[in-house]
């Protein structure tokens, strides 16, 4: 149960109207005439993310104490609507207002409980905080457990990138992995150090080898093998220097996050194994620390990877396409129903779409449209970008089968998927999501910092697809 969401009210809860300016009006005519000229005189017009306390002193039977919360909201179905409640108002127990409340559809009730909770969240491994969220009772038409798989990981998402390299590297990763495998009962294999070279997953040792923290795959399997199969890979780099194609300080700020795209493929496994969606489940990490010493990798290596397919280093810095190669190429062998890849890839995705909007990249037409329909559907915008093929002679190599990176620079995240392609059969329904994995500013119910950007839309689709 998550705590902030309550079964019940009890003594002291206060109500919370939402209102939009058109409910406002309509609202305020069966009040009394103190309860407007209150209204009026705190200024409070129903624009979004306003509040106004309204005192109990104007309801019949109360005292003089806060007995009633008006809520300012674009729409009563809004996701982000009551977002900001739980840090913005006093702690203590709230419920919606009863005819609010009863008149609310499953979806509407959901969304509001679901942005309550993300409302709730807060990173707090290394500075305690003494204010405490604000409990909503939970809306009466909710569904739970939508509410609970959502919000619990995405939590375990943004935690994961929240924490610092130096408390999450590979090992620790797999970790986390490894109890979240325990909770639903799910396998759990992790190939590390030299044994990916020994278990033919050259690239991803390659990346990880000039870090005294080992590389490692990180094989997770649950569910009944008569199930279709559905797999998700994530780009594991749990800090990225740029290697010997060294980042500057500011290009390496942020690079704590280079794992998001792990984090995103541990969350939504989370949910399909909370759901018990009938599906066998894989989830494939590469991880690793892409770092400076005697034994990295350098610019115009020629590595090995799974699939057999030569690659030249262009650069060192666009390493996660080379870890990805190869859990792609072992995914792909399976032949899964659907494969989904999610990666802190490229800044060359940022510049075209910003931080919010991850690029999409699907060899599949019906699965990306499903994926920008869900994405609508959640409040989960993603942006499809093609994998333009004339673009792919860019990356071809006078020593090997294809480079890592082209050399003009341009379509960097469009190249990027077409690199990935390489190694996926065109008959496995696949899609690339490149995602920020990161609030830079916060807003109600997401806090700067970590973020889940392409979770629900992806869930919604495997959901839809096999549940």
């Amino acid at each position: 149960m998550l705590a902030t969401l309550l079964a019940t009210a009890g003594p002291g809860t206060v109500t919370i109207t939402p209102l939009n300016k058109a409910g406002l009006a309509t609202w305020l005519e069966g009040q009394p005439p103190a309860t407007a000229a209150w209204v009026k005189a705190v200024n409070f017009t129903a624009e979004a993310g306003t509040i106004a306390f309204l005192p109990g002193a104007f309801l019949p039977g109360e005292g003089g104490a806060v007995a009633r919360v008006l809520a300012g909201v674009s729409a009563l179905d809004d996701l982000w609507g009551l977002a900001g409640l739980p840090s913005g108002l006093p702690p203590g127990n709230y419920q919606l207002d009863e005819a609010v409340d009863a008149a609310l559809d499953r979806r509407a009730a959901t969304r509001l409980a679901l942005g309550w909770a993300l409302g709730s969240y807060r990173f707090g491994r290394y500075k305690a905080s003494e204010k405490s969220f604000a409990n909503l009772v939970w809306p009466k038409h909710a569904d739970q457990g939508e509410v609970q798989r959502t919000a619990t990981a995405t939590y375990l998402l943004r935690d994961l990138v929240n924490t610092p390299a130096n408390d999450l590297g590979p090992a620790e990763l797999a970790e986390v992995a490894h109890a979240v495998a325990e909770e639903f009962e799910a396998g759990l294999d992790v190939i590390v150090g030299d044994d990916l070279l020994d278990r033919d997953y050259p690239a991803i040792h390659a990346v990880g080898r000039a870090s005294p923290r080992a590389p490692r795959l990180i094989d997770l399997r649950w569910g009944n093998p008569t199930h279709p199969k559905v797999t998700i890979v994530g780009k594991g780099v749990c800090f990225d220097s740029g290697g010997l194609d060294i980042k500057p300080s500011s290009g390496m700020l942020l690079m704590k996050k280079d794992m998001g795209g792990a984090a995103h493929a541990l969350a939504l496994g989370r949910m399909v194994m909370m759901a018990g969606l009938p599906v066998r489940l894989r989830v494939l990490i590469p991880a690793v620390e892409n770092v400076i010493s005697g034994n990295a990798f350098k610019p115009m290596d020629v590595l090995k990877t799974r699939k057999g397919l030569s690659v030249e280093v262009g650069n060192t810095d666009a390493e996660g396409r080379l870890i990805l190669c190869d859990a792609l190429a072992e995914a792909d062998s399976e032949k899964p129903a659907l494969l989904i890849d999610f990666a802190t890839l490229t800044g060359a995705a940022r510049v075209a779409l910003g931080p919010d909007l991850p690029a999409l990249f699907a060899n599949d037409d019906d699965l990306a449209n499903d994926l920008l329909a869900a994405g609508e559907e959640q409040s989960d915008p993603l942006w499809r970008l093609p994998l333009w093929a004339p673009y792919r002679k860019g990356l071809d190599s006078k020593v090997a089968d294809l480079n890592n990176v082209t050399s003009n620079g341009m379509a960097g995240a469009i190249t990027a998927g077409l690199f990935l392609q390489e190694f996926v059969s065109k008959d496995t329904p696949w899609a690339h999501l490149d995602t920020f994995a990161w609030n830079s500013g916060a807003r109600p119910g997401r806090p700067e910092g970590g973020e889940a950007l392409g979770l629900r839309a992806a869930y919604a689709v495997i959901a839809k697809r096999f549940g």
